[in-house]
């Protein structure tokens, strides 16, 4: 069976390298860009490895970059979040 690929729309387009500019100028989490564009993660995954790679290389290579820090740095992220959550707690 012969998988056709379908040709990108122009607004699937537009979002791709509106999404990739956003994280690269901001320097934000894929969470963060799926809510400010109002999509899901896993559309901004799909947008940024798959088809930015084909629209526009050099910004698709600038965002990895970010991904790669934001990837590096989680497990601070999830201890900060944890313990101020925590903290919070027992204030109340």
């Amino acid at each position: 069976m012969k998988r056709y690929l379908q040709p990108y729309d122009e607004a699937v387009e537009k979002r791709a390298v509106e999404l990739g500019e956003y994280i690269l100028e901001n320097r934000t989490t894929v969470r963060a860009a799926a809510q400010r564009f109002g999509v899901s993660k896993s559309t901004v995954h799909k947008d940024i490895s798959q088809r930015l790679r084909h629209i526009n290389p050099e910004l698709c290579r600038g965002v990895r970059k970010i991904l790669e820090i934001n990837k590096s740095e989680r497990h601070l992220r999830g201890g900060l979040a944890t313990k101020i959550k925590y903290l919070n707690l027992r204030k109340k």
